[in-house]
């Protein structure tokens, strides 16, 4: 369960062809910590940049209310770093990893 939203998006970049570094903002849905540990060091992604806006745990751990939660701050916080390539992942039901890639474009374009 540790390795599956890592490798959810190990093979969601390698079908659109981006990287880590063409996501403005990450953000994960993980009950444990060892999640992201192991997502950072599998994708060489610095953890301190998940979730910026806070954990989304905070708010509870029923995925589908929750994971809205976490698109909505998502998106907002795109929209307000200029637009960009937006990582949601996380896992679900043990073993399953999830993993989207939305594009925000910039307001004033």
């Amino acid at each position: 369960m540790p390795e599956a939203p890592a490798l959810a998006v190990q093979k969601l970049l390698e079908r659109t062809g981006l990287g880590m570094k063409d996501m403005t903002v990450v953000k994960n849905h993980n009950p444990f910590a060892v999640n992201d540990v192991i997502f950072a060091k599998l994708l060489e992604y610095d953890w301190r940049k998940m979730n910026e806006t806070g954990c989304p745990l905070v708010w509870g751990h029923p995925q589908g209310p929750t994971l809205t939660r976490v698109i909505i701050e998502a998106f907002e916080e795109a929209v307000s770093l200029g637009g960009g390539y937006v990582l949601i992942f996380g896992c679900a039901a043990g073993d399953i990893g999830i993993a989207a890639i939305f594009k925000v474009a910039d307001g004033g374009k």
